[in-house]
């Protein structure tokens, strides 16, 4: 296995068309215009997602505030997906990439360290884009605990 695409700031962020927690599909173009963070992560209701997950529920209202939509991705079903927002009241988007095709593109699934042995799996990142729907940041092999409030920081929202 190669490598992973790392994207890098300017770079034209992969389009997408997902199917969504709600039933739905969305579809990055949908979302020009407005500023983006789309994280990825490993599976819905693990404990380290469910953490994440929850620390971008709770600071939803700034980050919407400054004008970003926020979208987690996970190559988790609908139906899993449905569960996991259901559970912990989740008020944002999810959506499935059962093929890996969008984490492929985005860097954020290839090889990883895990408890010290390399294993293929989703690199758990966070995607900044801006409103033309380029990045604006791209951040790999990120915690899942504290890097909303690192992330509030950087963008300034603090």
């Amino acid at each position: 296995m190669t490598e992973p695409v790392r994207l890098q700031p300017g770079d034209d962020a992969p389009d997408f068309s997902l199917p969504t927690d709600a039933g739905k599909t969305l579809s990055l173009k949908d979302l020009r215009g407005r500023k983006v963070v789309l994280y990825a992560y490993p599976a819905a209701m693990t404990p380290g997602c469910t953490t994440q997950a929850c620390d971008f529920r709770d600071n939803i209202a700034s980050l919407k505030g400054a004008g970003y939509e926020v979208v987690g991705i996970s190559p988790d079903s609908p139906v899993q997906l449905a569960k996991f927002r259901e559970r912990d009241a989740l008020t944002f988007p999810l959506v499935g990439d059962e093929d890996k095709t969008v984490l492929t593109a985005y860097g954020a699934y290839g090889e990883k360290q895990l408890y010290g042995k390399t294993v293929v799996g989703v690199i758990r990142s966070t995607f900044v884009i801006d409103e033309k729907g380029r990045i604006e940041r791209a951040m790999y092999n990120v915690k899942a605990t504290g890097h909303v409030a690192k992330l509030r920081r950087d963008l300034g929202l603090d």
